[in-house]
């Protein structure tokens, strides 16, 4: 059954050190996959040079910074600098629901802050919004370990609200009047409020998307625990579901899988890079095979 989870004690910051490990290889497999038009283009105006990456274009090489270095470095345009990586992010209060000692807000704050170390490992602009009922954070995007700190500073401070409901919406139509130039932007929920499809879409037009859908066991199959009193955590919904019947469970695993389908194809429709993420699951685990599969492409 799922519940309600306090975050977790060892905070985003405390395990900076070990998430940059895994950020540092979804870093390169972000200037390898699908996006790397993002990462790669021509440019107007040199800016500086910086050390090879694997996949990098080898018409960018330095030789001259190259000989001298000792090992392969590349001309870095103010294009290439000036990448944006966007964050949408939910904290309603659905997100702070798990069902193995880890809740979706964990799994998908520690996405959030591998993606954020990775963008910055490769000299992006990064900016955030996270919201419940409300927006809470807002920040365009910058460059720097500034703002690097700033984002990840207030993934850590994210605590359970009072505020019902989630304004996924707004934040959508947010983010696509915030970014002026054509950004990557993560959009991570478990997209369980409505009426976002429409902004979802519109954010896709001009931005490359990624939609991370946070899920967990129960959303697809109940303990068997008998007569269970369900209580909606974003609204004075109150029912009581027969765990133990048959019938219930099939009409609840077929629900889950229609509203995932829907989800997807709305996506995939649009543009928009769909990648569920379980709270069973190691986020950076995950990431790395979308990058990869998305790199094969």
């Amino acid at each position: 059954m799922p519940e309600i989870l306090s975050a977790d004690k060892t905070g985003l910051l405390k395990k900076a050190s070990l998430l940059t490990i895994s950020a540092s290889t979804l870093a390169e497999q972000m200037r390898n996959g699908n996006f790397r038009s993002l990462y790669r283009g021509q440019g107007i105006e040199f800016d500086s040079v910086r050390e090879y990456l694997n996949g990098d274009n080898v018409r960018a090489i330095d030789w001259n910074v190259t000989a001298r270095m000792g090992k392969p470095f590349i001309k870095q345009y103010e294009e290439d600098r000036d990448l944006n990586v966007f964050f949408v992010l939910d904290r309603s209060a659905s997100m702070f629901l798990g069902s193995d000692g880890k809740s979706r807000l964990e799994c998908a704050s520690e996405a959030a802050a591998l993606l954020l170390l990775a963008a910055s490992m490769n000299g992006s602009s990064v900016g955030a919004v996270f919201f419940d009922g409300k927006i809470r954070f807002s920040a365009p995007p910058k460059s720097g370990p500034e703002q690097q700190m700033l984002i990840l500073s207030h993934l850590d401070e994210l605590e359970s609200s009072v505020e019902n409901g989630s304004v996924l919406q707004g934040a959508l139509a947010g983010a696509t009047k915030l970014l002026r130039k054509r950004s990557l932007v993560f959009v991570i929920s478990d997209f369980r409020s409505a009426g976002y499809q429409q902004n979802l879409a519109r954010l896709a037009i001009k931005n490359d998307v990624v939609a991370i859908r946070i899920t967990d066991p129960t959303d697809a199959s109940l303990s068997e625990i008998g007569s269970l009193l369900f209580s909606d955590v974003e609204s004075p919904l109150q029912m009581r579901l027969p765990t133990l019947s048959k019938k219930f469970k099939q009409t609840w695993l077929e629900e889950n899988r229609r509203r995932v389908d829907k989800w997807s194809e709305h996506c995939i429709r649009h543009g928009i890079h769909p990648l569920q993420l379980s709270t069973t699951e190691d986020p950076a685990l995950v990431l790395s095979r979308f990058f990869l599969r998305r790199a094969k492409r």
